[in-house]
């Protein structure tokens, strides 16, 4: 089994990320943009663990790709801010082609700032909402199990 911690979109607001990444005890960090050079801090707070990062929007001269393909355990996941896909609340259909285009059953995504975990096309769909800017603080503990059944769990900052 394995545990990922998953944020987006801090936008320069890192202490409640540090926080819920402290009580997460994942085996991997994940940050999805918008600040990625936030993501820098997770890697200085936790230089054992793993950590995935892609830039975003708001993203200038980013160190981070604009989209990445890893594997998690034994899922794939395609993982991007979102912008590039047109992602918003009500549409997915994009991201969703891109994710099966690289044969990912796992799409993590921001941008939007609006927590989501559903299943669309054959891909599960996750985006932690905002752990920085908004009223609704949130990030995602996604599970992924051996035999690759994928749970995610949304939670508040």
């Amino acid at each position: 089994m394995l545990k990922a911690a998953v944020f987006s979109d801090t936008h320069g607001n890192n202490f409640p990320m540090l926080e819920a990444a402290r009580q997460a005890k994942a085996d991997v960090f994940i940050h999805l943009g918008d600040h990625d050079r936030d993501a820098q801090l997770l890697r200085q707070a936790f230089p054992d663990t793993p950590l995935y990062s892609v830039c975003g929007n708001c993203d200038i001269n980013p160190l981070s790709p604009e989209r990445l393909t890893v594997e998690l355990g034994p899922v794939t996941a395609f993982l991007t801010h979102g912008h590039l896909y047109n992602v918003s609340p009500w549409q997915a259909d994009s991201l969703v082609y891109a994710a099966q285009e690289q044969g990912a059953s796992l799409a993590l995504f921001g941008h939007t700032h609006r927590a989501v975990y559903e299943q669309l096309g054959g891909v599960t769909l996750v985006n932690p909402g905002t752990a920085g800017r908004g009223r609704d603080l949130s990030w995602a503990l996604v599970t992924i199990h051996d035999n690759g059944a994928i749970y995610c769990e949304i939670r508040e900052l």
